[in-house]
């Protein structure tokens, strides 16, 4: 008896000090380097969730890839949350203009403007779910949507 209570105490010391490594382990790396998301709503058809409704995508977002604040033209971004709307912007350094593929239904730079580079949070990476949609995202700019030359400001 005395045996089956010194190893029930070791058990849960072992693993209340595995827990206690564990979870600060956990919540850095889903903090800085990767975690996953639910795609919910249209804003970004038909890149992520083209049915709609019926099925929401799970993107992986990288939180590592955007620590220098490498993105580019055409990237899925995730950003901080934050009446705008001019014909021509010019984007001051330091900032970005996101859109989201689904002009109309997308809360972004359309409504908010530019957006500092210090409230991008993450970059989707993969589609993780549906299986079927399993998949690397690629940066991709429609045609309708390049910046304009210098000439035409």
């Amino acid at each position: 008896m005395a045996q089956a209570q010194g190893f029930g105490r070791r058990y849960i010391k072992a693993f209340f000090k595995g827990f206690f490594v564990a979870v600060p382990v956990t919540v850095t790396f889903l903090d800085r380097v990767a975690c996953v998301a639910r795609v919910e709503g249209a804003s970004m058809q038909p890149s992520l969730n083209p049915g709609g409704r019926q099925e929401s995508d799970v993107v992986l977002l990288n939180h590592w890839s955007i620590r220098n604040y490498d993105v580019q033209r055409g990237d899925i971004v995730s950003l901080v949350t934050i009446g705008y709307k001019k014909k021509y912007v010019k984007v001051p350094h330091g900032h970005i203009w996101v859109e989201g593929d689904h002009h109309g239904h997308s809360f972004d730079s359309n409504a908010f403007g530019p957006v500092s580079l210090g409230l991008l949070h993450a970059r989707a990476t993969h589609i993780l779910w549906p299986p079927k949609r399993w998949q690397k995202l690629q940066p991709m700019l429609p045609p309708e949507r390049k910046p304009l030359q210098k000439e035409q400001e």
